[in-house]
């Protein structure tokens, strides 16, 4: 059984997941475990050692303070406790060296995490972006994204030049060390990651590809392969 971590959106006093991340997981041959709101070193780092992989989803802004910026005039909704936890957790599952993949705002928080900044509202402090937050249906295509060549994702879709949706107010200023840039919108705004060390398997999204998991081919490649990189990863380890 491989254990999949999906961090949740916390408000009214609930913790809630969009089901598509939990449907494409379960497609997909992983089990997935929505994250507690836990802080303590002790008890993340002991769930980190549970999990085979990670999912960062989507959800509201994040606090420019966490990347040394004064709030914009249009920042949007924030969650702070949300924040705190993903902080934590990533402080303990990345050393791991776990699979991870994150997606729209999972992937702002690590990039944040890894010492990033980003564009706190992408429409007005972006010039001639394009539009990143979509009116069609969510398992629509909105806009294109061209992949690096021989990027994770490239070889995974076999194509240099994929179509996607899009729902982000935020974005990718100045992507961390660790990272590397595989995938950008026409607009040049960063649409795809993966991690600067090539042992480990880190991908980022800015699209939802949940939400197009049962009309697009690449977005079930996508959970595809992460749940299979994190099944080899736990066969290795157990051998």
């Amino acid at each position: 059984m491989i254990l999949i971590g999906l961090s949740a959106h916390y408000a009214d006093h609930q913790l809630q997941l969009n089901r598509d991340y939990h449907d494409a997981v379960v497609k997909s041959g992983g089990t997935p475990i929505i994250l507690p709101l836990l802080t303590d070193s002790v008890r993340l780092g002991s769930l980190a050692d549970q999990l085979d992989g990670l999912i960062l989803t989507g959800g509201f802004d994040i606090n420019p303070l966490y990347f040394g910026e004064e709030p914009a005039a249009k920042l949007g909704d924030v969650s702070p406790e949300r924040d705190s936890f993903e902080l934590a957790f990533l402080n303990e599952f990345y050393p791991t060296g776990k699979p991870i993949l994150a997606i729209c705002r999972g992937l702002q928080v690590l990039n944040v995490f890894l010492g990033g900044t980003l564009y706190q509202d992408l429409p007005n402090q972006y010039p001639d972006s394009i539009q990143h937050s979509q009116k069609a249906p969510r398992h629509h295509c909105a806009h294109s994204v061209l992949l690096k060549p021989n990027s994770i994702l490239a070889k995974s879709f076999q194509q240099e030049k994929i179509f996607v949706n899009t729902y982000h107010h935020q974005s990718i200023k100045k992507i961390a060390s660790s990272l590397e840039q595989i995938g950008n919108a026409t607009d040049g705004v960063i649409e795809a990651v993966e991690s600067s060390d090539k042992k480990r398997y880190l991908v980022g999204v800015q699209w939802h590809p949940e939400g197009m998991f049962d009309t697009d081919d690449n977005s079930r490649k996508l959970f595809q392969q992460f749940i299979s990189v994190c099944q080899s990863q736990k066969d290795t380890i157990n051998v």
